[in-house]
């Protein structure tokens, strides 16, 4: 059956049609990383009458993956489950697979299912204007090649930048006075040669913690900069190890092997959240588990003294730092803890009023995480998400914002970043979208944006619970603005939970404008299934009441397969799994 197709500015043509009509629908979506190429895939898979642009400021796609090149960069989550849940991969080489593996597999996605058709390279959206005529967002981009700009328009924008995206060099006086070699972990330079140099390297979040033992066999000397203590400890059970020829052969060649490794991997990271939980076993006892595991490879009491954090384990996002505690102990690894007054020609200047000169100096110091966009974004009523989101991001479950109609957000504000298992985020965040998209199209909606009031409501929850989470703790974290802040990267609960929380469009939460008579969606009365001569129009007789389950709960036990486990347990640091804090988790929260 042909579509039948409605002009998108004209709902009054609906009447001419069947019920539910498809009207052409134009997306546009800002990046081609992992959430852009899987809202190609599933628009591509799922959806007709749609065109769709993706605009990628790099040259190829996959996005972070594409860009972060340093030195021992790998992702922090077992490689076989940094896939799409439906898309394996058979051949990663370890458990924690480079960043040059994870952009190939990104990339072969793109290839497999032809996404590079909708993806323009070196374009750079740099503004998106609401059109009071048409509709939708008038959007500017910036072609990096020509430095020319040029415009489009979209009935729907979704922005899937990224929030580990923007990099920036760190904060210090002087910067710009430094005669040496100037590197940021982000921005990586292949042509730089450290061997046998001096290397300074600022920072030990995640970057930095993987550059250390990767660099420093290599370079002469590395005087690395800390200047805030932080949890290191690889995940008991799920440390680094590189797959077997044989473990290989058997992932691609027996049926249900790597289903069962992936799935046992995935229980056990949605496990991990009682680590978060302040005041539970689970907690308590894996802090002391980690704190006893970095005495034993620091073995310095100067080092454990400044480097064991006074904070709760996973105030700061965990990090397992494959051989980083052993390699400060090194020969050629001087510590330097305190803060960077200032940058010289030379090197750096501390608080200890020393100088420290390097060859070599490389940033491993973050990006901007504040949610806030890079580029204007303009409502209807004339205001910037850049101006409202200034002091504080806050989002409707962390895929959009108030008085922003029409504008959608992979990772937004308050998602389960760092909940648990992440790709499993954007999958039911992609999946939300498009049902979205989907009422958009088939129903003579002009505009959709969440109310105001059920932000307030949902931020308000969020910030009750978070008061017994250890991400409340006073660390400095990007997971929020400053140390006493509120949390604004996190979701309030686990990523099961979300994964939960996000299956069903709550509409009653929507601001919906029309254009016309809302009720022209039901057209001229004749049914989509009628108008299909290959459709059965008796499709609802039966022998037997096969229907899904009408109740919440129900469909619930049928999609995570309730009944079929004996007992879920989590990664087990210390002897005890998360399941054994069920009952002592649900009245604390």
């Amino acid at each position: 059956m042909a579509d039948f197709i409605v002009p998108s500015t004209d709902a009054g043509c609906r009447l001419q049609g069947p019920i539910h009509s498809k009207r052409h629908v134009r997306v546009i979506c800002i990046g081609a990383g992992a959430s852009g190429l899987l809202l190609a895939y599933k628009l591509q898979r799922y959806f007709s009458n749609f065109s769709l642009t993706v605009y990628e400021k790099n040259p190829e796609v996959s996005g972070t993956w594409w860009e972060n090149r340093y030195p021992g960069c790998a992702c922090d989550v077992p490689s076989h489950n940094y896939t799409w849940s439906f898309e394996p991969k058979l051949d990663w080489s370890a458990v924690y697979a480079s960043s040059r593996e994870i952009f190939q597999y990104f990339n072969d996605f793109a290839r497999k299912y032809a996404l590079h058709k909708y993806v323009k390279v070196q374009r750079q959206v740099i503004g998106a204007y609401w059109n009071h005529q048409k509709g939708g967002y008038n959007v500017t981009i910036k072609d990096l090649q020509s430095s020319q700009e040029i415009s489009d328009h979209c009935d729907v924008l979704i922005n899937a930048s990224g929030v580990l995206n923007n990099w920036r060099w760190p904060a210090i006086p002087d910067l710009d006075k430094y005669k040496g070699t100037l590197l940021h972990t982000a921005n990586w330079d292949d042509n730089v040669n450290l061997a046998g140099r001096h290397v300074g390297l600022i920072g030990n979040g995640s970057s930095g913690i993987q550059v250390l033992p990767t660099i420093q066999p290599k370079v002469d000397k590395v005087t690395t900069f800390i200047r805030e203590p932080t949890w290191v400890s690889p995940v008991q059970g799920l440390e680094q190890h590189v797959f077997s020829d044989q473990e290989r052969f058997e992932f691609a060649t027996k049926p249900g092997v790597l289903l069962e490794y992936r799935r046992n991997v995935e229980r056990s990271l949605n496990g991990l959240f009682g680590i978060f939980l302040k005041g539970t076993t689970t907690n308590n006892e894996t802090e002391a588990y980690m704190k006893s595991q970095m005495q034993e490879k620091l073995h310095n009491p100067y080092l454990e003294e400044h480097l064991i954090p006074s904070w709760h384990v996973g105030c700061r996002r965990l990090t397992p730092g494959v051989g980083y505690l052993e390699a400060l102990g090194k020969e050629n690894v001087e510590v330097v803890y305190g803060e960077i007054t200032r940058i010289t020609e030379r090197g750096c200047v501390c608080d200890n009023g020393n100088e420290y000169p390097v060859d070599i100096l490389i940033c491993a110091t973050g990006f901007d995480t504040s949610f806030k966009p890079r580029f204007p974004i303009v409502a209807p009523n004339g205001k910037n998400l850049q101006d409202v989101w200034k002091e504080e991001a806050q989002s409707y479950l962390g895929v959009a914002a108030a008085e922003f109609p029409n504008y959608l957000i992979f990772l937004g504000p308050n998602c389960p970043i760092g909940n648990g298992p992440v790709l499993s985020a954007i999958e039911c965040q992609a999946d939300y979208m498009l049902k979205l998209i989907d009422r958009f199209q088939t129903h003579n909606i002009s505009q959709f944006s969440p109310k105001k009031e059920a932000i307030a409501d949902f931020i308000a929850h969020k910030d009750q619970f978070m008061q017994n989470t250890v991400w409340n703790d006073p660390c400095r974290s990007w997971y929020k603005g400053r140390p006493d802040g509120p949390v604004t990267a996190l979701w309030p609960g686990s990523t099961l939970h979300y994964i939960e929380a996000m299956m069903e469009v709550r509409m009653d939460d929507w601001e919906v404008k029309y254009n016309g008579n809302r009720f022209a969606w039901l057209g001229n009365g004749r049914s989509q299934t009628e108008l299909d001569p290959t459709a059965d129009w008796a499709f609802y007789i039966r022998e037997k009441d096969d229907d899904e389950p009408l109740s919440r709960g129900r469909k619930l036990q049928i999609i995570n397969r309730s009944g079929t486990m004996s007992r879920n347990v989590g990664t087990n640091f210390i002897g005890k799994s998360d399941a054994e804090e069920d009952q002592s988790i649900g009245p604390r929260i």
